[in-house]
């Protein structure tokens, strides 16, 4: 029912932590919210999965990302966002003591649950935040049912009754002579 992802980093010298992480993750791989397995992304964004009555929204922070480097792709019901966060040559004037902000590719993908209609799924992009919208089918979403009280319909015509079930199951006479 909720998106699933995984990630694990490629790099030389990942900490045991990560490594750690990377034991469970393979362990408990089918649990949701896991990152998905990607060689070629740098950098991971953080994410918030809502699910709401009517849809499942998908919020990803990518800072510093032009929404032409974003791209979303559908397979299947695999949900793949993935893009490019360029770094800015900058005009070098004094010492650089330390480079925090990351660059380079991202991916994170997500299996859909099959209640996701995917004819309507709809993106937007502000102030660094990517949201996908993922609108559930109209046979998913919740709905009431009404109660009636008595069940009595006037007349006798929508009322069962014992003898209306018998001459219903009953064949003609005409047709077991034929038999």
């Amino acid at each position: 029912m909720f998106p699933t992802t995984r990630n694990y980093s490629r790099e030389s010298g990942v900490g045991l932590t990560d490594r750690i992480q990377r034991v469970l993750n393979e362990t408990l791989g089918s649990l949701d919210w896991q990152y998905r397995d990607s060689a070629g992304a740098a950098w991971v964004p953080a994410v918030d999965v809502f699910e709401e009555a009517d849809n499942i929204r998908i919020t990803a922070e990518i800072p510093g990302v032009k929404p032409e480097d974003i791209k979303i792709s559908l397979e299947g019901n695999l949900l793949t966002i993935h893009g490019t966060k360029q770094q800015e040559d900058e005009e070098r004037t004094e010492r650089v003591h330390r480079y925090e902000r990351t660059y380079g590719a991202f991916e994170r993908s997500f299996t859909l649950p099959a209640s996701v209609d995917p004819q309507n799924i709809k993106a937007t992009y502000d102030n660094g935040v990517l949201t996908v919208s993922l609108p559930k089918s109209e046979k998913a979403k919740p709905r009431q049912i009404e109660v009636s009280a008595g069940g009595r319909q006037s007349g006798r015509e929508g009322q069962w009754s014992p003898e209306q079930e018998r001459s219903s199951t009953r064949r003609p006479e005409t047709e077991k002579q034929t038999r």
